[in-house]
């Protein structure tokens, strides 16, 4: 079997434990995703009954935090599949989240304290930076270091927590494994939010350039308003959390193109990319190279 199916056979375990049915039959209905977390720890942990267990815990409060970010974005698909809540209602997703969490934290507690204590923290950070994520989207936010310091804790901190983790569970140099791991995360979010604009629909799952009309001012348009006249700034501002018709959409591609927006995002994720290689340079682990290589390497 491989290990990646090991987990989730794990969490599989898990969720059996808690006695309950209905749970069980929600994580069948879960698309499974690239399992990033994972592959991380076990590229550092290797496969063992003590790393498939760090794997399950942390995937299942990964998948906890997308079930209340779906509800809090009022998303109906997910990896091209209905969210739980567009199928059974918001509270039965924030329910099942919570489920979720609190077998992972009851999990953590048999844990290593030192793991238990580096994966809860981040927790915590996640939920701020979900917290920090609504805030922005209340009006079109210019700042650079806001968007750095949301991206950090909703997405970076749990796959720096995950790399660190897995560093200590293996006796190897955590700080720098948590520092691969950091800026691993940064440069997947900041991929992630380029490809809302540069992929097709039916490639994401969801629909192209949702991100703007979710109130999520990304990098590439962060960057583009720091590059318009005063006037194509307040066009561009009109357009925040809109439904885009062609027109508008021809006009903010166009800008996009001329600003370099998307071409300077790309080269920053990649930066971002290069750091964490750097980091474990001394590690002799290609595999996590590859892994951010094959995230940064791509066609946008």
């Amino acid at each position: 079997m491989e290990a990646l199916e090991l987990v989730q056979g794990q969490i599989k375990e898990y969720v059996t434990q808690i006695g309950d049915e209905k749970s069980l039959k929600l994580l069948e209905m879960l698309p499974t995703g690239k399992m990033l977390r994972s592959k991380l720890i076990l590229k550092i942990a290797d496969v063992n009954d003590a790393s498939i267990k760090l794997c399950a815990v942390v995937e299942m409060i990964h998948a906890a935090s997308l079930l209340h970010d779906d509800v809090i974005d009022d998303a109906t698909t997910r990896r091209g599949q209905k969210t739980i809540n567009a199928l059974f209602g918001n509270l039965t997703s924030i329910m099942f989240g919570d489920i979720l969490y609190s077998k992972a934290f009851t999990e953590l507690t048999l844990m290593d304290k030192e793991i238990a204590y580096t994966i809860s923290n981040a927790v915590t950070l996640l939920s701020v930076g979900e917290l920090l994520d609504v805030e922005l989207s209340k009006t079109f936010n210019t700042s650079y270091d806001k968007y750095l310091d949301m991206i950090y804790k909703k997405t970076a901190s749990l796959i720096e927590a995950s790399a660190k983790s897995a560093a200590i569970l293996a006796g190897k140099n955590k700080e720098i494994f948590a520092l691969y791991g950091r800026n691993l995360g940064i440069a997947f979010q900041m991929v992630d939010d380029i490809l809302d604009i540069t992929e097709e629909s039916s490639k994401l799952g969801k629909p192209a350039m949702l991100d703007f009309v979710e109130g999520k001012v990304t990098i590439p348009y962060l960057l583009t308003w720091e590059r318009l006249s005063n006037e194509e700034r307040t066009k561009l501002e009109s357009f925040y959390k809109k439904e885009l018709n062609n027109e508008e959409t021809i006009w903010l591609k166009s800008k996009f193109q001329e600003t370099n927006a998307i071409t300077e995002s790309i080269d920053l994720a990649k930066k971002f990319g290069q750091e964490a290689i750097e980091a474990i340079k001394n590690e002799n682990n290609n595999e996590l190279v590859l892994i951010m290589k094959a995230m940064i390497e791509r066609d946008f």
